[in-house]
């Protein structure tokens, strides 16, 4: 029996299941579908499976082979994303955010894109993605000030982020630069829109924290949740799920400073880049 697939797993399965749907559908095996093309049945597979995105020459062949234009479609879409400065597995996520009315926040390792200064998201571009030309990290330095815009608003979306302490301290950037990022997030802060926690050193740590946590709340739509790695990210949009990380969520903010308190924090580690005082 061929293994189910969960196409609700990312961006990649989802299309992998529909790609075998349409493929059994039509009665074909996986030599049949292949027939005329360049490529090789562990490749298919691993498209099928979600373990490998589909190349466009492929998306051609398959649509040619099932009298479909979806898997092309598909790659169009994903290289419309791209060019958006952002990852496939986060273009609807990005659109998402506009109609929040809340968003909820944790990373343990990051300044988190919504509150990233340009030189901020470069510094963690050039780091994760050094092959990328310098076009492509300015598309995507771009695309996270242009999510940032959702701050212009004066009211929507509510949005509460807790960040550990290593975040604040880390100097990713220059001590001037890294002072200017701070800096930056006080702003938002002081203009109230921003609700910031700040989890110390020597809070408890639980596994769920080594995990970047984004909560969407809508007034029209169920929420959804997003965690990510370095190369790629989920979207888990079932309710019970959505629950316990919101819980695990709620637990992390508990145990984090004060709003007031964490400013504070921050206008001291901003103040001591700006002196040369840092010490990681």
């Amino acid at each position: 029996m061929a293994k189910e697939i969960d196409g609700s797993a990312g961006v990649p399965q989802f299309y992998g299941k529909e790609l075998r749907y349409q493929r059994e559908a039509a009665g074909l095996t996986m030599e049949k579908l292949l027939d005329g093309s360049y490529y090789g049945i562990a490749m298919l597979s691993a498209v099928e499976h979600g373990d490998r995105r589909m190349p466009p020459p492929l998306a051609a062949h398959v649509d040619r082979k099932l009298s479909t234009d979806f898997f092309t479609r598909r790659c169009e879409d994903v290289r419309e994303a791209q060019s958006k400065g952002h990852a496939a597995f986060f273009a609807g996520i990005a659109e998402a955010e506009v109609r929040a009315r809340t968003i909820s926040q944790w990373s343990g390792n990051l300044i988190p894109g919504l509150l990233q200064t340009p030189a901020y998201a470069r510094a963690v571009i050039q780091a994760t993605h050094p092959l990328d030309t310098p076009e492509e990290v300015q598309a995507k330095i771009d695309a996270r000030q242009k999510r940032a815009k959702l701050f212009a608003d004066p009211k929507k979306p509510e949005y509460w982020v807790v960040l550990h302490e290593s975040v604040i301290r880390h100097p990713l950037l220059e001590p001037a630069e890294m002072a200017e990022q701070l800096d930056h997030i006080a702003a938002l802060v002081q203009s109230r829109r921003v609700v910031l926690q700040i989890l110390p050193w020597n809070a408890a740590t639980r596994p769920i924290s080594e995990m970047p946590l984004l909560l969407l709340d809508f007034d029209d739509e169920p929420p959804l949740l997003y965690t990510e790695g370095a190369y790629h990210g989920q979207t888990i949009d079932d309710p019970g799920l959505v629950k316990q990380y919101r819980n695990a969520y709620d637990r992390l903010r508990a145990a984090a400073l004060p709003p007031e308190v964490s400013l504070a924090l921050l206008k001291k580690a901003a103040e001591e880049f700006r002196n040369g005082q840092h010490h990681p």
